[in-house]
């Protein structure tokens, strides 16, 4: 395959900034704040909202105005493993911090 082939692929895969604007403001926002910061912290906003959903889940069920308990028990298993996986990302990046600060220079 030759470097032509290959560079003419990854063209198509280009926004342009004029397209992203006129594709409306959510999409240029999303474009906007795609750093890994902006990923982490929307991340963790989705992750938050869903902890809070599934304790209103656990108070209706408490106070019984849930009819269907199979749902609830699965959003609280789907909330139970987003916040695992989100510790194991924690723990990751930490364990790749420190390596980074035990490197000799």
């Amino acid at each position: 395959m030759n470097i032509e082939a290959i560079q003419a692929m990854g063209m198509h895969d280009e926004v342009p900034a004029s397209a992203a604007a006129a594709a409306g403001p959510a999409a240029a926002s999303a474009t906007a704040g795609t750093g890994f910061g902006a990923q982490v912290a929307q991340g963790l906003q989705d992750l938050n909202q869903q902890l809070l959903a599934s304790q209103v889940d656990l108070q209706r069920l408490a106070a019984g105005e849930t009819a269907n308990l199979h749902e609830v028990m699965v959003r609280l298993e789907e909330s139970r493993i987003a916040l695992q996986l989100a510790l194991q990302v924690r723990n990751r990046a930490l364990e790749a911090y420190q390596d980074v600060m035990r490197m000799q220079i």
